[in-house]
């Protein structure tokens, strides 16, 4: 299926669905397909992210991941004050992108119109850009607060795993791309190439653990997550904000994606969303699952991290702490794809 499709799919599903709701503001595309042309194919292992603006204060549980026309999309709901002003989104490094361009699905009230053309006129600002670095950064620092050594082993490992992987994002922001979710390590690794930093790449995978990783280490670590992953999706009940991540209809981006990566030669960059994947799997096996149960698939994401270098909780602090020595160096890079980007206008500070 190519893009265009996948988006006529998920327009039509918004006009069906979420159109007549109360409270309906319009809706947008986001993630890693905005500002790709519609004849491009999707990859199998990708969705069509589509967000829903409401008025309602506290929208309901995001849809997440459903088949629609044969399209793989993610729905998500969001209020509008979480958008608001033009400086807020342009601030704020996970939502500006998918305003650069054009992403509208439906905007029957003409804001939606407004907030993209303020965002997409000064999106490439040196000021707004620096700004949705430091936004990064400060995601990072907050992120790496919040191990609690008294949680279970997969909520440790998630609060340490995703500020870890945002590192990437920051490059990402200074080279002006989408900061994806999935596919970050990938993508930052040709930003780097671009911009005559490859060395840096390792680093970052040493940060994460992963760069020692081998095909087969991986292959065998995405066996156990495909048994995990198929036993959450049974037993899963109790909602969560990631529940359709672990549903039969995203097995093809959990478990086939992670593969399609391993067997194109990136098995350390399928490395990130294995481990957060299997994390999930836990926090569903924890609240649906009998304890036998949990204690069956445990081992198997306890030899992930160990291969990353992770047993204790002591050793996520230290690696926390390790990402957090690591920032300087990282905002001087930063700082210089951002200079030597010319898609960047102007200089200065707000």
């Amino acid at each position: 299926m190519n893009i265009g499709s996948a988006r006529a799919a998920a327009a039509d599903w918004v006009m069906r669905y979420a159109a007549g709701s109360p409270g309906y503001v319009g809706a947008y595309f986001s993630g890693s397909t905005v500002g790709k042309p519609d004849h491009d194919e999707l990859a199998p292992a990708s969705d069509i992210d589509v967000v829903i603006v409401t008025d309602e204060d506290s929208p309901r549980l995001k849809p997440g991941k459903l088949i629609h026309q044969d399209a793989l999309l993610e729905v998500t709901y969001m209020p509008w004050e979480s958008l608001g002003t033009p400086e807020r989104v342009l601030g704020s490094y996970h939502l500006a992108g998918s305003f650069r361009v054009d992403s509208l699905i439906s905007d029957p009230s003409g804001r939606l119109r407004r907030l993209q053309s303020e965002v997409s006129r000064q999106f490439a600002d040196r000021t707004w850009v620096v700004r949705r670095c430091e936004h990064v950064r400060q995601r990072i620092v907050d992120g790496l607060r919040t191990i609690n050594p008294a949680s279970p082993w997969h909520e440790q490992v998630t609060s340490w795993l995703f500020p870890t992987g945002v590192t990437t994002h920051m490059l990402l922001v200074a080279a002006l791309r989408n900061p994806t979710v999935r596919l970050r390590y990938t993508a930052v690794h040709d930003v780097l190439k671009q911009y005559g930093h490859p060395d840096l790449y390792e680093e970052l995978l040493q940060l994460l653990g992963c760069a020692q990783m081998t095909p087969e280490q991986a292959s065998g670590h995405l066996d156990g997550l495909a048994r995990t992953f198929d036993a959450a999706a049974k037993v899963a009940s109790t909602p969560f904000f990631f529940s359709s991540d672990i549903t039969a209809a995203a097995r093809r981006v959990a478990i086939d994606g992670s593969q399609a990566l391993i067997q194109s030669g990136s098995h350390r960059e399928a490395v990130f969303w294995m481990t957060a994947t299997y994390a999930r799997c836990h926090f569903i096996l924890a609240a649906d699952a009998p304890p036998e149960m949990q204690q069956e698939y445990l081992p198997l994401f306890e030899d992930l991290t160990r291969d990353l270098g992770l047993s204790t909780s002591g050793d996520l602090h230290e690696r926390a702490a390790d990402v957090l020595r690591y920032l300087p160096k990282l905002w001087k890079i930063t700082m210089a794809i951002v200079d030597a980007n010319p898609e960047v206008k102007g200089s200065g500070r707000l």
